[in-house]
């Protein structure tokens, strides 16, 4: 119905009919109280207008029933849609683990997007159908917006920093992509489309480009053209932490404090270095801050995150005696 008399755009992921349905309930529940207050005060001034001059109103005795009725019925309403609101919510906001991370910048006035594999497109992506997709995103210049209306998806895109958003289309086809962030004189044509293809189609759609360089492999490249490797070593001739298994994890710093070592703390260690020293280790490392651009620190990024943490040390071998104990 939504679709013929077009309410609201198409669905085609698997969040879209969650948003719609508690969209819909909260217009619902507008309109009902909407109405009904409306009605009762109608009804009030009639049924209890003055009819004569000296006419006053007659005493009213307060009713604890009905007091704690009209206190527990909104309270009802309004929790049940808190919780179904925030259901929704971490839903939206918590990617699967097994999501392909697509990366997109912002920049007047276009969307640049890289696939893990390395391709590259602009104001397009391409995506397979019911495979979840996870978009990193950052921007190159002011506040942008990327929001796929078919998909019920929204997420500012912010200069300096990384957010997130993640879908799982539910159908092929060719849905729109959007800005909607007033970003600037030509933000109206800050446009693009979101192809999704059957797992099949897709894989010939990437077979069929230039052969491409993946954003991990491109960031192990940079990493070593910086000579970040002659201070991020395994064991204790690093001068810098080791990085294997590093990003999700808890990181203490000089300051005694704990971070978790996430997108924001990776690029924030990049380009300023000094913001966040970890602790035993001197702040030695120099800035990138104007040496790297957008592209190479999501390149660094998928490097970094790529390096599973190394197999703990094996256990001490068993003596000749065979009891296995430690001499």
């Amino acid at each position: 119905m939504s679709q013929e008399i077009r309410m609201l755009p198409e669905q085609a992921s698997t969040v879209a009919g969650q948003v719609d349905a508690i969209y819909l309930w909260l217009i619902g529940v507008s309109v009902f109280f909407s109405l009904l207050i409306a009605g009762l005060l109608l009804y009030f001034a009639i049924r209890y207008r003055r009819r004569a001059e000296g006419e006053v109103g007659g005493r009213f005795d307060s009713s604890t029933l009905l007091e704690i009725t009209w206190s527990v019925i909104p309270l009802v309403i309004v929790l049940a849609t808190f919780f179904w609101g925030a259901k929704i919510y971490f839903t939206m906001f918590r990617p699967p683990a097994d999501a392909i991370e697509y990366f997109a910048t912002g920049k007047q006035w276009m969307w640049k997007i890289q696939h893990p594999s390395g391709q590259r497109e602009i104001n397009e992506m391409h995506v397979p159908v019911g495979v979840p997709i996870k978009v990193t995103m950052t921007s190159e210049d002011v506040i942008h917006s990327f929001f796929i209306p078919a998909f019920r998806v929204k997420s500012d895109v912010l200069p300096g920093r990384y957010t997130t958003l993640w879908f799982k289309a539910t159908k092929t086809g060719t849905f729109h992509l959007f800005c909607t962030e007033y970003c600037g004189s030509e933000h109206s044509l800050m446009i693009g489309k979101v192809v999704v293809m059957e797992p099949e189609a897709y894989q010939q759609w990437l077979a069929g480009g230039p052969a491409a360089t993946s954003m991990a492999e491109a960031g192990e490249q940079l990493f070593g053209q910086l000579a970040c490797s002659t201070c991020h070593q395994d064991g204790p001739t690093g001068r810098g932490p080791a990085l294997a298994g590093v990003f999700g994890s808890q990181v203490r710093l000089a300051s005694g404090r704990t971070v978790v070592a996430d997108e924001n703390y990776i690029r924030e260690s990049i380009l300023n270095p000094q913001a966040k020293v970890v602790f035993g280790y001197e702040p030695i490392m120099p800035t990138y801050q104007g040496q790297i651009g957008e592209e190479g620190l999501l390149q660094l990024l998928s490097y970094v995150k790529s390096l599973a943490p190394k197999p703990a040390e094996t256990a001490a071998a068993p003596d000749a005696g065979g009891d296995g104990s430690a001499r």
